[in-house]
């Protein structure tokens, strides 16, 4: 009898959230819900990806979206579970023009937070599994088109004849994935790539690169990496894994081609864009654009005074492909995140005497601890336990962001204690460690700034032994023809500095392509507004302008991590079709800057 009882409390708070739902009565619906309390939707109710935090919030967003979204057919999904006094259960439902999937969390029979998100489109469902499409016909025909026929005329003729409905900026993973999303919901697009193959935004990064994320976190959506995959995936094999998939996925992809401008007309609701495609300029004609040029825009570079009487050879870490020709130089890497760290590391392997600047204090987490204690549900465990790829980034996504501080916080109360033997030997170094203003740890400073952490997966060992240097506490002056005058007065002999600096916001792209009033319309990408320096605000709830309607018609971002770019690329291919398809799409709660 206890086994089935947190489900008849969900099946109960469900059956009593759906009557008020039917009624059309807001207000019976709020009081389902304890005071503290939180509702994400990913488009079903708000055609946005929006967080509605308290009563009064979510009684508002009822308001202005209920007689529109219509939402029927509650019905829970699997047994719920019950874990210190909190009652979790899956649900499915439905909306006018979509169906959905959910997650609740009940404390003492009222909803603490409640999570919903679109699946499908009505009657625009992809063609997979049982509806998967049949790929010939059985039958003579004189005038048969084959597969690699249609495909040719496909590529042939999209952007030529034929216009994209939307064109993806950015051939990296994020713009990758985007494009077989919309490949799957039936949508023209086109993705451009400035490199000469699909996968080149890792092959020409620095050699020793590899993932930091585990292989269970970084599936693309469709086909997952084989289960002999490495939990670690090395750069180059990233690529042409990113290669094999533009094909296996049959993406319009151009290669060799840039994006030179674009403009949009508000009359004709058409962005007019030019590309130069191998030297060949072409103008396009799509309804929609989305930037999906990496996590963030271009390098951003500081100011050194003295750069230009500097003798060496200075570089930014997106410049930065081999330490080879340093070896038995002096390099001095400016920046103590994952880059500072992961390019130290090859410059010392190649033979280098390495130095590295920190200007600021860096969250550092040993791999081995983040595996076993952060990423529970991406794992081989995990599969175990019925917990999928797909499944696990639900569980995430439930989660309102208000609340993931409170969670990482006791996660890193557990790393602290857990490596505290390591964390003093690296202190010990000289080396600046922190853990957030708030002690939240490295994805809160991921969220919040994309800056300030690296997951050790060897360079702390190097620092403690004295193998790779460490200058910090004290600001950089100037350069000189021979290395770096520090703010005391001390100075630091220096064949080469590369900066690992990192880089500015997505919309600075936008700058550069549409123009500076669209790029300050839309405002910075990323960010929550948590009152940390770095972090825009004000406070929204939501990562800013990320897979959702931005101030700018028709303008999109998408990226991130292969995971976060994997989940979200879903939603914004959503939203186009939906577009595409005529479906009324009124968004709740206006972009925020």
């Amino acid at each position: 009898m206890l086994e089935i009882a947190p489900s008849k409390q969900a099946a109960t708070w469900l059956s009593s959230f759906a009557q008020a739902l039917e009624a059309g009565d807001a207000a019976a619906v709020t009081h389902l819900f304890v005071e503290d309390c939180y509702w994400r939707d990913l488009l079903t109710f708000t055609w946005n990806i929006k967080t509605m935090e308290g009563q009064t919030a979510i009684r508002e967003m009822l308001d202005a979206t209920l007689a529109t979204a219509s939402p029927t057919a509650w019905q829970l999904s699997g047994e719920a579970s019950s874990d210190e006094g909190t009652v979790e259960a899956w649900f499915t439902f439905e909306t006018a023009s979509a169906w959905g999937q959910g997650i609740m969390r009940l404390k003492d029979g009222r909803c603490r937070t409640l999570f919903t998100a679109m699946t499908d489109l009505k009657g625009f469902e992809e063609r997979k599994g049982p509806a998967r499409p049949l790929g010939v016909r059985h039958k003579a025909d004189p005038n048969r088109e084959t597969w690699s026929e249609a495909r040719a005329r496909e590529t042939r003729d999209l952007g030529a004849g034929e216009q994209p409905y939307c064109l993806v900026i950015g051939g990296g993973q994020g713009g990758i994935m985007l494009g077989a999303r919309l490949r799957q919901l039936g949508v023209p697009a086109i993705v451009i790539e400035k490199n000469a193959r699909p996968g080149d935004s890792w092959r020409n990064r620095y050699r020793t690169l590899v993932l930091h994320d585990p292989v269970w976190y970084d599936h693309l959506p469709y086909i997952p990496f084989p289960e002999n995959w490495p939990v670690f995936t090395p750069k180059d094999k990233m690529g042409d894994w990113l290669e094999m998939y533009t094909r296996v996925m049959e993406l319009n992809y151009w290669v060799a081609t840039k994006c030179v401008s674009a403009s949009y007309d508000e009359t004709e609701k058409v962005w007019t864009v030019v590309v130069d495609r191998v030297g060949r300029r072409i103008t396009l004609k799509p309804k929609h654009i989305v930037f999906a040029t990496g996590a963030y825009g271009p390098p951003r570079r500081i100011d050194l005074p003295g750069a230009d009487a500097f003798q060496g050879e200075l570089l930014h870490s997106s410049q930065y492909s081999s330490g080879e020709k340093f070896r038995g130089k002096k390099v001095a890497v400016v920046g103590s995140a994952s880059s500072g760290h992961d390019v130290s590391v090859d410059l010392w392997e190649s033979g280098a005497e390495v130095t590295m600047i920190q200007r600021s204090p860096t969250t550092v987490v040993k791999s081995d601890t983040l595996m076993e204690v952060g990423f529970e549900i991406f794992s081989e465990e995990a599969l175990e336990r019925g917990i999928t790829t797909e499944k696990a980034d639900m569980i995430v996504a439930s989660t309102p962001f208000a609340l993931v501080p409170q969670g990482q916080r006791a996660l890193y109360e557990i790393i602290k204690a857990r490596d505290a033997a390591f964390y003093d030997r690296l202190r010990a170094s000289g080396f600046a460690l922190d853990f957030g203003d708030d002690e939240t740890g490295l994805l809160m400073k991921a969220y919040r700034t994309g800056s300030g952490y690296y997951i050790d997966v060897g360079a702390s060992d190097l620092i403690i032994d004295g193998k790779i240097g460490v200058r910090g506490g004290v600001g950089i002056k100037a350069l000189t023809p021979t290395g770096i005058l520090f703010d005391d007065g001390t100075e630091l002999a220096a064949d080469a500095i590369i900066a690992c600096t990192g880089y500015q916001s997505m919309n600075e792209t936008v700058a550069a392509i549409v123009s500076r009033d669209v790029a300050d319309k839309v405002g910075p990408c990323w960010g929550l507004g948590s009152g940390v320096k770095g972090d825009p605000g004000p406070w929204q709830g939501e990562l800013r302008n990320m897979w959702k309607p931005t101030a700018q018609e028709a303008l999109w971002f998408h990226g991130g991590n292969l995971a976060l770019s994997r989940f979200y690329s879903k939603y914004v291919a959503l939203q186009i079709k939906a577009r595409m398809e005529g479906i009324e799409t009124p968004v709740y709660g206006a972009p925020g800057r």
